[in-house]
């Protein structure tokens, strides 16, 4: 069963004040409006007037935001200028200004030059020297001179005999002269 109303409903007075506030702001606007048409001057000759004034106050604001802008790049290319200014290069004579140049030239041959092989110092090829002392050709070479040489020399020492004994004769000799008392230099 529907609901029953002990007064009005609502929602239903909610439109209506709404309705009836939409209608008086109609008419204030529409009495609004006649007043100021009253009011307005129709008068083609003030309307001129007006525009004129309008127009001429535009030009002059727009005049002097052109003016306000010009001057602050003028102030910003000033403060570049001033701060990038270097200062007056000290005189140069023409000995100076021919040095650099014979500089300058020397520079670009060195560029150009390219270093070849037959630039470069020869270096001795070490795999062709020849070493003081024993040279092995072979393996079995190698192994007899890294070998033990008392097997070597014991294969046959008869015929190393004469050579061994000149060996020590001469060694012997050099330090018996030393001490011998014919040497001249042991009597003082």
């Amino acid at each position: 069963m529907p609901k029953k109303f002990a007064a009005e409903n609502t929602k239903a007075v909610a439109a209506r004040e709404r309705k009836r506030a939409a209608k008086d702001e109609a008419v204030a606007r529409r009495e609004k409006e006649i007043e100021d048409s009253k009011w307005r001057d129709d008068d083609k000759q003030i309307l001129k007037k007006q525009q004129k004034k309008e127009a001429e106050e535009r030009k002059r604001q727009e005049q002097l935001q052109r003016k306000a802008e010009a001057k602050a790049l003028l102030e910003k290319e000033m403060s570049s200028l001033k701060s990038t200014r270097a200062p007056p290069s000290a005189k140069i004579t023409r000995a100076q200004i021919q040095v650099r140049q014979d500089e300058t030239i020397k520079k670009k041959q060195n560029d150009k030059k390219i270093e070849t092989h037959l630039d470069a110092p020869l270096v001795e090829n070490i795999n062709r020297l020849q070493i003081d002392g024993e040279e092995a050709r072979t393996v079995e070479e190698a192994i007899d001179i890294l070998g033990d040489t008392v097997n070597a020399a014991d294969k046959h020492p008869e015929k190393r005999l004469k050579a061994a004994y000149l060996a020590y004769e001469e060694r012997k000799l050099k330090e018996e002269w030393q001490k011998s008392t014919e040497n001249p230099l042991n009597k003082v």
